[in-house]
């Protein structure tokens, strides 16, 4: 099998990591490095045998697919350019920090019989798979994923860096649109979404709670689903499901107090862990050069993005 010649554009934090898988990968062949930092850039290099260079557009010629994992704000005019040049492009997310630049790659990639996937890694998740096999009519569903501040990412807060995965899961796993948004939020620890508590509520009744934080010192990535005859927790961290069903429940009454005991017969769920960022990649390389069709539809690619900038907005206004 013939080798695809991919770049990637940014090698910082996720950059670097998507160089590392993709020189392993069968399928791949990295061609190209590109970041405007030399330092950095070299070490890729000469870890892996590739060629690196401070300008996208050089690479034009030398690669069929690319990866671009550069600041949001780059996002749009870099795609653009790469797709119009005939490249197939796995751009990070989110897409862009505008509704229609999204779109508007979508429609170039159409136009030009281009794949362009987004870089939602969490539904490669081994759990988050299964746990669309268990979840059928969700009625809550909860998420956090909360951490320390870090200063890697400096254009956008935790709505666009890290809610979008959890919007982006919640509207796979529920199937309905949005009919009501609350927001709360802070600035912590710089001017931006460092901390941001968001309600949804849906067409068919669903609510969902969704909190992101990088002003928490403890790091905490969980997604609960509640249903009539069970509760689904998902851990991110350890790729875990546990499902809890009710068996039993009383109240005891003493002199002093009241107490509610509940007995819960619990399931552990079989997952397949690999790694999540890897089959991102195999599946991005499949459908670029065998057309295998894509995981997630356009529309709902671009429900996702509509989604975090309608809470980002909201979180502006509160201010």
């Amino acid at each position: 099998m013939s080798k695809v010649n991919v770049g990637v554009i940014g090698v910082g934090r996720m950059g670097k990591y998507h160089a590392s898988i993709l020189s392993e990968l069968q399928e791949a062949e990295l061609a190209a490095v590109v970041d405007i930092d030399s330092k950095g850039r070299k070490v890729i290099e000469e870890n892996y045998g590739t060629q690196g260079f401070d300008n996208y557009q050089d690479i034009y010629g030398k690669v069929e697919a690319a990866v671009v994992a550069v600041p949001t704000g780059l996002h749009y005019p870099i795609a653009k350019d790469l797709l119009k040049a005939g490249i197939h492009v796995l751009l990070e997310k989110p897409c862009a920090n505008d509704l229609d630049h999204a779109r508007e790659l979508f429609k170039i990639a159409e136009e030009k019989n281009l794949t362009l996937h987004i870089g939602h890694v969490e539904r490669f998740n081994g759990a988050v798979q299964e746990l669309h096999k268990i979840v059928e009519s969700p009625i809550f569903v909860e998420c956090k994923r909360m951490g320390p501040f870090t200063n890697r990412i400096k254009d956008d807060g935790v709505v666009l860096d890290i809610m979008i995965h959890d919007i982006d899961i919640i509207l796979n796993l529920i199937h309905s649109k949005v009919v009501k948004t609350h927001v709360l939020g802070a600035s912590v620890f710089s001017e931006k979404d460092d901390l941001v508590n968001a309600q949804l509520k849906f067409e068919n009744g669903c609510i969902a709670n969704i909190i992101a934080s990088r002003a928490s010192q403890n790091q905490i990535r969980t997604l609960s689903v509640t249903q009539k005859d069970s509760f689904v927790v998902l851990d991110y961290t350890d790729q875990e499901i546990y499902v809890h069903r009710k068996s039993s429940s009383e109240h005891q009454l003493s002199k002093d107090s009241l107490r509610y005991k509940q007995e819960s017969l619990v399931e552990r769920i079989f997952v397949h862990k690999d790694n999540p960022l890897k089959l991102e990649l195999k599946h991005f390389l499949d459908c670029a050069v065998n057309g295998s069709p894509r995981k997630v539809a356009i529309d709902n690619e671009l429900y996702s993005l509509e989604i975090a900038l309608n809470i980002l907005s909201q979180f502006k206004g509160d201010l």
